[in-house]
């Protein structure tokens, strides 16, 4: 369900958490949005270009060093987000139909833990074995 909410958006599932990630503050470098969101240097710079050529997102200089590049969200990037952003809730909603709030909420924050698990063991992964 999660993944036909993201399809027609450049990059899918990939593309979302860039989005996510760019509607949340400061312009990031390119480099330190791929280490945000977990991708590989070359792939933030295809799937960049691919947001880029949309319309969805912007690269610039950043002002404090030339050498590196800023991404920006632009307004049709924050209106898209947001389209898809609905569109997920919809389809969590759709989902978790047959669940009382309690029990949703309580799977939601199961699944947050495992997530941040997951994360940490991606980020560092020799750390989780000590």
């Amino acid at each position: 369900m999660a993944t036909a909410s993201v399809a027609d958006l450049p990059g899918g599932a990939r593309g979302y958490l860039v989005l996510v990630a760019l509607a949340q503050g400061e312009p990031p470098s390119q480099l330190a949005l791929a280490k945000e969101v977990s991708l590989d240097r070359t792939v933030m710079t295809y799937l960049l270009d691919d947001l880029e050529a949309h319309d969805l997102v912007l690269r610039r200089p950043d002002p404090r060093d030339r050498r590196a590049r800023q991404v920006v969200l632009t307004e049709a990037g924050r209106a898209r987000l947001g389209d898809v952003r609905r569109s997920l809730a919809s389809a969590e909603a759709r989902l978790l139909a047959d669940l009382t709030d309690g029990d949703a909420e309580q799977l939601r924050a199961l699944l947050s833990r495992v997530a941040q698990t997951a994360q940490r063991e991606l980020v560092a992964p020799d750390e989780m074995k000590c």
